[in-house]
């Protein structure tokens, strides 16, 4: 069975901070910016490169600001 590495991506600018995505995240790759976007929330940003894909965090998110990416190594 083919190995895959995830990787994901977060538009910084639509994310209002909610949280979901990091709670969802069992590899803790997601965290809460200490800075703020121009609408003035904290947004979700990735802190390590541990995703494996699950897209958990994609599914949870209200607005469908992540795009999860898959690559088999």
């Amino acid at each position: 069975m083919a190995k895959v590495k995830g990787e994901i991506v977060i538009n910084i600018e639509r994310c209002k901070g909610c949280v979901l995505c990091v709670a969802a995240c069992n590899e803790q790759v997601i965290a809460m910016s200490k800075e703020v976007n121009g609408k003035g929330y904290h947004y979700a940003e990735t802190v390590n490169e541990n995703c494996t894909g699950c897209t958990n965090c994609a599914v949870l998110c209200p607005d469908g600001v992540i795009t999860v990416y898959r690559v088999k190594i």
